[in-house]
C-alpha cells in the first residue's frame, strides 16, 4: 500500500514538472529573436551595418509574434515574461547601442560611448519597470488601452533612424557623432518616459476604411521590398509624429472617464 502510495506521488510530481508543448512554442521564438539580437552585435563588429539593422528588425517581428501566440495558445507563463525581457534587452538595447557606437559614435570615443550607453541602460530600465508592474492592478496608462513610453523595440527603431537616412541618402551630416549622440539621447528618453503613447488595443479602424487599409498595406509592403530604408524613415518620421497625439489622446479619454464618473455625494 505504502508502494502504490508513494509511486502515485512520484508520478505526480512528474506530472507537475512537465511542461506542455503550447508553453513552449513562445519561448522558442523569443529565443530566436535574442539569437537574431546577438547576431546583429556579430554583423555591427564586422561592419556590415545593413544586415546588423535587418538582424534588429528581425527580432522585432519575432518580439511582436511571441506574445501573441502566448496568449493565443494560452501558454503565457512568468519564465516566459523574464526570457522576453532579456531578449529585449540585448535585441533592442545592446545591439542598436553598440551598432550606432560602432558606425559612427566610436570617432568620439569618450563622449560617444556615453550615448550609448544611454541607450542601453534606459531600455533595461523599462523592462525592469515593466516585470515590476506586472502584477500591479492601478496601471492608468494600461487600463486606458495605452503604453507607458515607448516600447523597445519602437526605441531601437528610433534610434536607428539616422542610420536609415544614411543609407537613403549618403550624407554623412546624418553620421556626425553629435548629432547622432543627441538623437539616441532622445531615444533612451522617452523609453523611459512617464508618457502615454498609443498601443494596439487602442488603435480602432471604421469599418468603411477597412479596405482602404488593407490596400495600404499591401503598398507598404511592396514598397519595403523596393526600398526598405526609405520606408522605415518615413514609418518613424510618422511615429515620431504620432507621440505627441497619443499624449492629447490620452488626456481625452481621462476627461471623459470623470465625466462618466458619478459625484461623490
Amino acid at each position: 500500500m505504502t508502494f502504490q502510495k508513494t509511486r502515485s506521488r512520484k508520478r505526480y510530481q512528474n506530472e507537475r514538472r512537465s511542461i506542455p508543448i503550447r508553453a513552449l512554442m513562445p519561448n522558442a521564438i523569443t529565443t530566436l529573436a535574442l539569437c537574431s539580437g546577438l547576431t546583429a552585435i556579430r554583423y555591427a563588429v564586422s561592419g556590415e551595418w545593413e544586415n546588423a539593422v535587418y538582424a534588429i528588425l528581425i527580432a522585432a517581428v519575432l518580439d511582436t509574434l511571441d506574445g501573441r501566440i502566448a496568449r493565443l495558445l494560452k501558454g503565457a507563463t512568468r519564465f516566459g515574461a523574464e526570457l522576453d525581457s532579456l531578449s529585449d534587452v540585448i535585441a533592442f538595447g545592446v545591439a542598436p547601442a553598440i551598432l550606432i557606437y560602432l558606425w559612427t559614435l566610436q570617432s568620439w570615443p569618450r563622449w560617444g560611448w556615453l550615448f550609448a550607453l544611454s541607450h542601453a541602460v534606459c531600455c533595461a530600465l523599462r523592462l525592469a519597470r515593466f516585470n515590476v508592474n506586472i502584477d500591479y492592478l492601478d496601471q492608468p496608462h494600461k487600463s486606458a488601452g495605452f503604453l507607458t513610453g515607448v516600447p523597445a523595440p519602437a526605441g531601437a527603431n528610433f534610434s536607428l533612424m539616422p542610420l536609415y537616412a544614411w543609407f537613403v541618402s549618403g550624407y554623412d551630416l546624418f553620421r556626425m557623432p553629435l548629432l547622432v549622440g543627441l538623437w539616441i539621447s532622445l531615444s533612451a528618453f522617452l523609453m523611459i518616459a512617464d508618457i502615454p503613447t498609443f498601443g494596439w488595443s487602442v488603435l480602432r479602424v471604421r469599418p468603411k476604411l477597412r479596405l482602404g487599409l488593407l490596400v495600404m498595406v499591401a503598398i507598404g509592403a511592396a514598397a519595403f521590398i523596393s526600398a526598405p530604408w526609405a520606408v522605415l524613415s518615413v514609418f518613424s518620421v510618422v511615429y515620431t509624429v504620432l507621440l505627441p497625439f497619443g499624449i492629447l489622446s490620452y488626456a481625452k479619454v481621462m476627461r471623459g472617464e470623470e465625466k462618466t464618473t458619478p459625484e461623490e455625494a
